[in-house]
């Protein structure tokens, strides 16, 4: 039997060994919050017009059905719902569902961490690698599997870092302050100084061909004080998350 997860008032970090996923549909959005939804997406366009308005996952719903057993249920949506929830009283918006990595160094256990680029929705937000869940193709499920494959893209895409799925290990669920839902899988160690080479070749290559890495910067982390003295935003669990990296010795 699930238990539902009460929504937390600051960051919460989840240990899961388990994890189940649910596709439900999205709620019905009324018409006034449509407009106002719509509004607030045309002015977020306007600010950075490299938004688009894709397919994305929502997070509707996380309970726990045993020790370190969750229960994800998810629904389709696309990039526009997000804006729902800068709309005051919405009762249609749903949070945000993304895998991330937590990506060791062998040197001395730092975590990776990058600064979003300028043509991303986030702008200048330092994180691990990572992004936006996306639905499944028809035919397809979505699964841990599927998210695992999801999070070595991500993590191959913004370092240039190539993992198999299979080495990433499934390690935590955090949850943000706005609801904001987060995969995070556990990468094997790999020296500091391999990192940069390949996040320094992806860089070139990216610049050469005039497009925008995904990440500006990359820094190493492994204390909360190393997070906050960061040259700006940082997403909520990433202080939370390195002091949770540390106490538990992973």
């Amino acid at each position: 039997m699930t238990e539902p997860l009460p929504r937390p008032r600051e960051v919460s970090l989840l240990e899961v060994g388990r994890l189940r996923l649910i596709e439900d549909a999205a709620p019905r959005v009324p018409p006034a919050e449509r407009v106002a939804m719509d509004r607030l997406w045309e002015e977020a366009v306007q600010a950075n017009p490299c938004l688009f308005d894709g397919p994305v996952v929502a997070c509707a719903g996380l309970d726990r059905d045993g020790p370190h057993s969750l229960v994800l249920t998810w629904a389709r949506t696309t990039y526009r719902h997000r804006a729902l929830g800068r709309v005051p009283g919405a009762t249609s918006w749903l949070p945000s569902l993304f895998v991330t990595v937590a990506q060791p160094a062998t040197d001395d256990g730092s975590l990776l961490v990058g600064r979003m680029s300028a043509s991303t929705a986030t702008p200048g937000r330092w994180q691990l690698p990572g992004g936006a869940v996306e639905p499944p193709a028809e035919g397809e499920s979505l699964d841990t599997a599927a998210l695992r494959r999801h999070a070595a893209r991500e993590l191959a895409e913004e370092t240039g870092l190539g993992t198999a799925p299979s080495e990433l290990s499934l390690w935590l669920v955090t949850r943000g302050e706005n609801g904001s839902v987060g995969v995070v899988f556990l990468a094997p160690h790999r020296p500091a100084s391999l990192l940069r080479e390949r996040f320094a070749a992806l860089t070139s290559a990216e610049t050469a061909q005039g497009r925008d890495p995904e990440l500006e910067q990359i820094a190493f982390v492994r204390s909360p004080t190393e997070v906050a003295g960061l040259k700006g935003a940082c997403v909520d669990y990433l202080g939370p998350l390195i002091r949770h990296y540390i106490n538990s010795g992973s």
